[in-house]
């Protein structure tokens, strides 16, 4: 049975940037994709699916591979070519394998605008290196069929390489700095400075009091 991970991200860069490292999980051996889709949300609401693989090209391609050689045997490998190809685009259109176009749309309606998420359908995958692998992504768990064990360490992990925003310090203020530096006494002496006392010396150098 196939496992479903939805991951949702801020934007689309970030998503694709997801994907290409599932490719790259799938070429290490990591994980075996059943079907793998981004899914973008515009600034004016949109909902797009961006499909690893389009079901309908690939039907016509196999279907004009196979027409050809049908073709060939009735000596009109042109017509085969034809009819082969229709059979197949219709095949492909007919047939949605993988994740359902409309569960991904129903997805795209909830994320914030300008949003995106990765839904990728794995038959198998290595579960401690690929969350650990996923983790410098970032995002959030959407939704999942994993155990609850293993979503919750994916959430862990990916809260992990989420940057999170540091709390903006006030700043001082001239105003701040007056406040908290003492305030000037008379004649230019800082306040709290002691004067020194007046002496008068008469020419005998004696001190006289006043």
């Amino acid at each position: 049975m196939s496992d479903l991970i939805v991951i949702g991200f801020p934007d689309d860069t970030s998503a694709f940037r997801a994907r290409a490292e599932f490719v790259q999980l799938q070429k290490d051996y990591l994980v075996d994709m059943e079907d793998v889709v981004v899914v973008t949300r515009s600034m004016d609401g949109q909902v797009q699916l961006h499909q690893a693989v389009n079901m309908t090209a690939a039907g016509a391609m196999g279907g004009t591979l196979w027409g050809t050689m049908i073709g060939l045997l009735f000596l009109n490998p042109l017509l085969g070519a034809a009819a082969g190809a229709a059979a197949g685009a219709l095949s492909g259109a007919l047939t949605d394998l993988g994740i359902e176009d409309d569960f991904l749309r129903e997805v795209g309606s909830t994320l914030d605008s300008g949003g995106a998420a990765l839904a990728v359908l794995l038959r198998k995958f290595t579960a401690d290196r690929v969350i650990d692998r996923l983790g410098s992504l970032g995002g959030r768990v959407l939704q999942t069929s994993l155990p609850q064990d293993l979503e919750e360490r994916l959430r862990t992990r990916l809260s992990l390489g989420t940057p999170h925003p540091t709390p903006a310090q006030p700043a001082t203020t001239p105003t701040d700095l007056e406040s908290a530096a003492p305030a000037p006494a008379l004649g230019g002496a800082p306040s709290g400075a002691t004067a020194p006392a007046s002496v008068t010396t008469d020419p005998q150098g004696a001190h006289s009091q006043p």
